[in-house]
């Protein structure tokens, strides 16, 4: 018997889908996975038998025709993205959609607009607004800490595909939406948006280290033309400067580090978790003078429930959020408006990497509306 007070959700994609959307979903108090879909039905009935979901489908028009499906998170690559959520939207359904939302800033937009007008809830998996550590540097950044930022610097440097034998994929065709751009910058500009604000102006150059992959079917050597490792410059609105090191294939000791340096004080916020990229963040501080000091993570937020995957964690937030705006009829932030926004700033960072130029950011209200 289906629950009025819960969600009926149907997950998308089973490979992070089944990693962390169905689980996260099947932890949610309000949220059940009623359908799963892959493109091969019997791979989607085994995968509903394992996970004990009702319903298995190998279209998404047959996803949407289920009653008991309200809403339906897309956790598939990235150029499956746009046509997926537009039926979805189309169909009237809620859409909680994986980064980056689609291929490019254009198809973004669109499916900003369509859930505009259905009047349906769209929210993007930007885990990072509900980390702790992060929640924690963000209100520290927002009483005024470090007073007026002078420089910011962020390294994100993991080698998740820093072995060469790792297998031609997806991932390693711009067409479909590959490379560390896609996958971490993707996140980089949405939590720059967040907690500094709009970006003026950036400049990028993108390389590509390991040139050439495996293809698993037939052992043959393809070209990879996607980045795996990005330098970008950035001018926030308000003038700060920023630097930015992203790569997937380097053997770094910190993983993910974030400082701020301002007239009054230094932000720092970083975890050395190379296996876990949610869990392990802590915030340091210091100012004029002063030795760096870590501060506790208050209580308050902290997650209530760890799980051996930290993205869980932080995903079962995202979905807490989603399912308050549905029940509210309102919009939830990040929507599909963040989205775009991130979006946006990869099509001009690939831009500015082709044309060895500075590029200017538009307002994205003004984008929105053209």
């Amino acid at each position: 018997m289906f629950n009025q007070d819960v969600i009926g959700v149907a997950v998308v994609g089973t490979g992070f889908g089944q990693k962390v959307h169905i689980p996260g979903f099947q932890a949610h108090p309000r949220t059940q996975v009623v359908a799963v879909y892959h493109r091969d039905l019997e791979q989607a009935q085994a995968i509903a038998q394992s996970h004990n979901i009702p319903h298995a489908c190998n279209t998404i028009a047959d996803i949407v025709s289920l009653s008991e499906v309200q809403a339906v998170s897309i956790a598939t690559p990235p150029f499956l993205h746009h046509e997926m959520a537009k039926e979805v939207l189309q169909a009237g359904k809620h859409v909680l959609i994986e980064k980056p939302v689609t291929l490019n800033a254009t198809e973004a937009k669109e499916l900003y607009s369509l859930a505009k007008q259905k009047g349906v809830v769209a929210t993007v998996d930007f885990e990072f607004r509900f980390v702790p550590g992060w929640q924690l540097f963000s209100e520290l950044l927002s009483q005024g800490y470090v007073g007026n930022k002078r420089l910011i610097r962020i390294d994100w440097l993991g080698s998740s595909r820093a072995d060469a034998g790792r297998a031609w994929n997806w991932y390693s065709q711009k067409e479909k939406g590959g490379g560390a751009l896609g996958s971490l910058g993707s996140h980089t500009f949405d939590y720059i948006n967040w907690l500094f604000g709009p970006i003026r102006r950036l400049n990028a150059h993108l390389s590509t280290a390991i040139p050439q992959r495996s293809d698993p079917n037939t052992g043959e050597l393809k070209p990879v033309d996607t980045d795996d490792t990005c330098m970008l410059m950035l001018e926030l609105a308000d003038g700060t400067p920023c630097q930015v090191s992203i790569s997937a294939v380097v053997h770094a000791p910190r993983t993910h580090w974030l400082e701020v340096y301002g007239d009054r004080g230094t932000l720092v916020l970083g975890s050395e978790n190379q296996k876990d990229y949610i869990h392990g963040f802590r915030v340091w501080a210091s100012q004029p003078g002063k030795p760096l000091t870590e501060i506790e993570i208050p209580n308050r937020l902290l997650f209530p429930k760890n799980y051996a995957d930290g993205r869980i964690s932080a995903f079962i937030r995202v979905v807490d959020q989603w399912v308050q705006g549905i029940t509210k009829g309102e919009q939830v932030t990040p929507s599909l408006q963040e989205g775009v926004y991130s979006q946006l700033l990869m099509d001009l960072a690939h831009e500015s990497n082709e044309t060895f130029k500075w590029v200017n950011i538009p307002d994205l209200e003004e984008f929105l509306r053209s």
